[in-house]
């Protein structure tokens, strides 16, 4: 029992990694559209609300199986449940602003833009998940004394955070950055994304959301969700950017400069 569970949820929480090829043909070269929605999302947010589904029933047997006093115990697991959680969460900001700062000042208008979209798909994400947190109230899996996948109450999420399980939020984070990262490099190095950089960072953000579940802060559903709200941040984000270049801004952040005469200087947004 235990293996199939684990099984199962390593295929749901792999199920993100499709996104790497509607990611890299958000823009249809044959027929360009602005449309920031496509029938690939559609199919994509199916597959997530499956996933969420599926793993539902097998939300107590999975913490199981993470609550292994064995695995609790293994230093490798605790030590690398440490470090992903807090690269997704403040790390995936700073990593962000870092981005964008470095590509300013070296001037890589590359960079620069991998930075603040991946920041943009972070700020998002985090909007929705906060907003679905404080509306479902489920219970984080260590507040009750027999853990309980079924402890939901409207709105009790804004009472403190033991009731903030659902969805995910450094899964969020992590996603929101794999997906646009991912998207913004597969313009440049689509074989280099969708071979190392996509796999890479989908794989992180996998292992952000199994350490959530490790850590004994999440139901596997959490992190499905997480995910799903994640990536559709990071696609959406540079998508839009993507399909209106030299909106307002990109005009106003991407063109901010520093000069010895002048100091600071901001884009002229009109």
């Amino acid at each position: 029992m235990k293996s199939l569970c684990s099984l199962l949820l390593a295929a749901t929480l792999a199920a993100p990694l499709v996104p790497l090829v509607p990611a890299a043909a958000q823009v249809d070269t044959i027929r360009p559209s602005h449309s920031l929605f496509t029938w690939r999302d559609g199919v994509l947010a199916a597959g997530f609300a499956v996933a969420t589904v599926a793993i539902r029933p097998l939300d107590k047997a999975a913490a199981n199986v993470l609550q292994n006093p064995y695995r609790q115990k293994n230093r490798v697991f605790k030590t690398a449940a440490t470090i992903v959680r807090d690269v997704a969460q403040p790390g995936s900001y700073v990593i962000g602003a870092s981005m964008f700062a470095a590509g300013k000042a070296t001037h890589s208008e590359r960079l620069a833009e991998v930075g603040l979209h991946g920041t943009e798909a972070l700020a998002i994400g985090a909007l929705f998940a906060d907003g679905l947190k404080y509306t479902f109230g489920r219970a984080r899996p260590f507040v009750d004394t027999v853990p309980n996948p079924d402890n939901w109450q409207l709105f009790r999420g804004t009472k403190g955070g033991n009731y903030q399980s659902f969805p995910s939020g450094h899964t969020t984070a992590a996603f929101a950055a794999a997906a646009a990262v991912s998207a913004e490099t597969s313009r440049w190095y689509p074989e280099l994304t969708y071979f190392l950089i996509g796999p890479v960072m989908y794989g992180g953000a996998t292992a952000v959301g199994l350490s959530r579940m490790y850590n004994n802060r999440h139901w596997a559903s959490d992190v499905i969700m997480g995910a799903a709200i994640g990536t559709f941040a990071g696609t959406k984000v540079v998508r839009y950017h993507r399909t209106h270049p030299g909106n307002k801004v990109d005009k106003s952040l991407l063109n901010i400069g520093w000069s010895p005469g002048h100091g600071l200087t901001l884009g002229v947004v009109r």
